[in-house]
């Protein structure tokens, strides 16, 4: 990265969860000036606790559901570039708390733009949603950002409505002359190391081998686009400061891994169990609510337009991810395994 980023102020929600957590780590090494404003974790082992992101950053915790709340947050930073990563981000949750997924998916992005359109400030937002957007058929089709939008669970289809909100959105801020450029990003399944949240496959993984117990899933063919968190956070940043420069990158991109690279769950686990051995047991459970069980991006533009291309195969992730949970189980200090990472990645 450049040093585009020393002084930058920079919003970001959603800085408590996994991806968050990185980002705001990131952000701050490089020397921004981070605002964080999410709900406290909520699982308890949280990444934002272990890379003490409280002391990196200018830390709130607040829901974007709560407007007066975030505008007040949005108010005090008069941010220059914001990321938004704050969202219900499970899809077995989705099913459970539909109308918080609703709300906070769709209403607390709304929420957020508002916010910014009456600050009246020039600023560059990016709007993380998601693979799941694309009226998914499972056809053998890599996802361009032009296909139909849909969702057949609420998580896929209230970030399908995220992204009308982000179209709506860039629009009023175009006709009403506001110097708010806005971009949304659509990255594949991430993996890394501590992501602790519920029935997720990786954290499964690594829970599983913590405690010396054979690792179940649920579906050990869905086929999807794995890549490691620091790639799409690269194309985030990326995109941040092509966007801050020049308005014709208002757009949405996607982010995933190259198309060799979508591999099974059971792919996964097999190649995790090469950096971390244990015992595995597949277990598929037709009694799940739905999941799509084919889901391919393709990533042409935002190789093209932005000169983004992901760095680390899916052998290298899946590696990276393992050596993360093992040697932190193991007494090393994330914080410095991650730094060690993070450099690592932008040496590759």
């Amino acid at each position: 990265m450049s040093d585009f980023w020393q002084g930058k102020r920079v919003f970001l929600t959603g800085h408590t969860g996994f991806k968050g957590s990185w980002m705001a780590l990131w952000l701050s090494q490089m020397g921004a000036q981070v605002t964080g404003y999410a709900l406290p974790p909520d699982t308890e082992l949280a990444l934002f606790d272990q890379f003490d992101i409280a002391s990196r950053t200018h830390s709130q915790f607040g829901d974007i559901n709560s407007y007066d709340a975030l505008r007040a947050a949005v108010d005090a930073a008069k941010p220059d570039i914001v990321f938004h990563l704050a969202a219900q981000s499970l899809v077995l949750r989705g099913y459970s708390d539909t109308l918080t997924t609703w709300q906070t998916n769709v209403m607390g992005t709304a929420n957020l733009f508002e916010a910014l359109r009456v600050l009246k400030r020039p600023a560059t937002v990016i709007a993380i949603t998601t693979d799941k957007v694309y009226r998914n058929n499972e056809t053998n089709h890599a996802f361009v950002e032009d296909d139909p939008l849909g969702g057949i669970d609420p998580y896929s289809a209230s970030k399908a409505g995220s992204e009308l909100v982000i179209n709506s959105y860039r629009s009023v801020f175009s006709q009403e002359k506001h110097q708010i450029r806005l971009a949304s990003a659509r990255a594949g399944n991430v993996i890394g190391g501590g992501d602790w949240c519920e029935n997720r496959l990786v954290p499964d993984i690594a829970r599983a081998l913590i405690a010396q117990k054979p690792l179940l899933t649920r579906n050990p063919n869905a086929v999807r686009p794995w890549q490691h968190v620091l790639e799409p956070l690269a194309g985030y940043m990326q995109l941040a400061e092509l966007l801050h420069a020049d308005p014709q990158f208002a757009d949405a991109y996607n982010f995933g891994p190259d198309i060799t690279d979508n591999r099974t769950v059971q792919d996964v686990i097999i190649e995790a169990l090469k950096s971390w051995p244990g015992t595995y047991a597949p277990t598929p459970n037709s009694d799940m609510p739905h999941e799509a069980n084919l889901l391919m991006l393709n990533i042409d533009k935002a190789k093209n337009k932005l000169g983004w291309a992901p760095r680390w195969n899916f052998e290298t992730a899946v590696s990276k991810t393992m050596q993360w949970y093992r040697q932190t189980h193991e007494g090393a200090d994330p914080v410095d395994l991650s730094l060690g990472q993070i450099a690592e990645f932008t040496r590759s």
